[in-house]
């Protein structure tokens, strides 16, 4: 998602996909980009980009809420659970993106990510790993070494909708790396956080 920069609805600037709609602008100045170690909320990430696959972000974020209502807020224990009857009501859930080899896909992820959790210790230790340093300014890329490199774990591992494109956002997403355009008001925040920030596993910065 880096670009160049615009002015936002309070003159900052900001990276110039967001400034489009107030709901991408929110996000941006509250979530994208900023460092995140909690394993419910990198699982969710990791699957709602798995279901944005073909689509827009804003489609996703916009049914956001209710994605987190069929899949159990994504509590990966509690969606590993789910069953083939789980999946048939979903796919009559107008609310979410009804593909079954996206809501099967997160099941059978959830079940992988238990399994790499008590490998690793948690599933933030595993992607911290994979943590990029900060670019300088330059054109957008969809994917990165890092992502590429994530990308063919999870797969070895057995995940499913874990492509080197839809690690590389998750990535930039989760403050792995920090995608903020260089005139955006919010790349400097982003990298303050991610210093301070330090990953469950990791020594001290």
């Amino acid at each position: 998602m880096n670009s160049a920069s615009l002015p936002g609805p309070d003159g900052r600037p900001r990276c110039r996909w967001c400034v489009a709609t107030p709901e991408y602008v929110a996000y941006h100045d509250h979530e994208w980009g900023f460092p995140v170690g909690d394993d419910r909320r990198l699982f969710e990430k990791l699957c709602l980009e798995g279901f944005q696959s073909g689509l827009s972000w804003r489609t996703i974020l916009a049914k956001r809420e209710n994605f987190r209502a069929a899949f159990h807020n994504f509590e990966i224990g509690r969606v590993a659970r789910m069953t083939a009857d789980d999946v048939e009501r979903l796919l009559g859930d107008a609310g979410i993106v009804r593909h079954r080899g996206k809501i099967e896909a997160v099941i059978h992820n959830a079940r992988c990510a238990l399994e790499l959790i008590a490998a690793e210790g948690s599933l933030a230790t595993y992607v911290w790993r994979y943590e990029a340093p900060a670019p300088e300014a330059r054109s957008p890329v969809s994917t990165s070494d890092a992502s590429v490199a994530m990308s063919k774990d999870l797969k070895k591992r057995g995940w499913k909708f874990v492509g080197p494109t839809t690690v590389y956002a998750f990535m930039q997403a989760m403050g792995l790396v920090n995608d903020h355009a260089a005139g955006c008001d919010w790349r400097a925040e982003a990298e303050r956080a991610r210093a301070r920030f330090k990953p469950p596993g990791a020594a001290a910065r």
